[in-house]
């Protein structure tokens, strides 16, 4: 692993089916652009949704792209340690240089146990690979802590990094103060990866993005800039793409026929329904994530409208490389069909 920025890619979708088509169009605009690397079926790829055979072949192709042009790290995480142990061989097998395991979800392990049961297995188990935890308490009612963290970097010369998504700078100053100065830390949260990179106590190396699957090259230019120290680029850049984070979890107040209700539309529906009103590969989210509400998709077209008008180059990036008329898409209905409930809470 090196510092820069590393896309979450999304897993596009074609009639329910993974579009591995489209998947080769978006590994090859994401390489273009100059990421550091690609996270091939991370929580942004559904990999909730794909089976293990849907899953594998999505690494396997994403690691064949990637070869010599870009890192790959391959999402083999589980609630089950047998299977992300198979998981975890079979990407090391097609070439990924990395794995990613999130905390595991559901049956809730404790720090001491996610830390013994299930990295070091695989850790042991793969000692030539990187094995990247991570921390995201909030999908996974789970979390190890920074002491275990460094107890496993002190054992395992490949447990190195971690994806940081608990939202807490406190956890991760305590994470650079127990792993040590040569443990890289991730951000695992966009809208966090200019505090995390220029807080001296957290040191961050850069970002495993949501954002750059829009704005590769602007992702990656600003995190190269702050670890370069050059905060004054880092900055203009970081005023352009920052209306991109919002669309991570977008939160509408909806009315019921019983009363208003809170409304979230978790990463990656925003991302992809972007990505659709674009018109790059991407299909809608697979069941049960659906579609946006209409005011969750007037956010996102608001959104596309705004970044637009500060950068158009970011959005032209898209267009250029995919061939898309962007002004049109913003602008002509035709382009939204489908892409929100129209009767999200109908009278009964």
């Amino acid at each position: 692993m090196r510092t820069g920025c590393y896309t979450a890619l999304v897993t596009p979708m074609l009639n329910n089916a993974v579009d591995y088509a489209g998947l080769e169009r978006l590994v090859d605009f994401q390489i273009q652009s100059g990421v550091t690397g690609i996270l091939a079926v991370g929580t942004t790829g559904e990999s909730p949704t794909l089976n293990w055979e849907e899953h594998n072949k999505v690494i396997e192709m994403v690691a064949a792209r990637c070869k010599q042009k870009a890192l790959c790290i391959a999402g083999a995480g589980s609630n089950n340690t047998t299977e992300s142990l198979h998981a975890s061989k079979h990407a090391a097998a097609c070439g990924a240089e990395a794995i990613l395991l999130v905390d595991p979800y559901y049956n809730g392990p404790s720090s001491l146990e996610i830390r013994r049961e299930y990295i070091a297995p695989v850790a042991k188990a793969l000692p030539d690979m990187d094995i990247i935890p991570y921390i995201i308490p909030g999908r996974t009612g789970a979390q190890m802590l920074p002491e275990d963290l460094a107890i496993l970097h002190d054992q395992f010369k490949n447990v190195r990094s971690v994806k940081e998504a608990t939202g807490n700078l406190d956890n991760m100053r305590r994470t650079r103060e127990c792993c040590g100065k040569d443990f890289m830390i991730f951000s695992g949260d966009d809208a966090l990866t200019f505090p995390m990179m220029t807080d001296p106590a957290i040191a961050a190396s850069g970002i495993i993005s949501v954002a750059s699957n829009i704005a590769p090259s602007f992702v990656t230019e600003m995190t190269l800039s702050l670890a370069k120290g050059d905060h004054e680029n880092a900055t203009k850049i970081l005023s352009d793409i920052e209306p991109l984070f919002r669309l991570v979890t977008v939160t509408t107040k909806e009315e019921s026929p019983y009363g208003p209700v809170t409304c979230r539309a978790r990463n990656p529906l925003a991302l992809k329904t972007l990505m659709q009103l674009l018109g790059m590969p991407s299909g809608p989210c697979r069941r049960p994530l659906g579609k946006m509400s209409r005011k969750g998709f007037e956010l996102v077209l608001a959104t596309a409208r705004e970044i637009h008008e500060k950068n158009p180059k970011i959005l032209g990036a898209v267009g250029e490389f995919f061939d898309l008329n962007i002004e049109r898409r913003l602008t002509d209905p035709s382009c939204w069909e489908g892409l929100f409930y129209k009767d999200s809470y109908a009278t009964p």
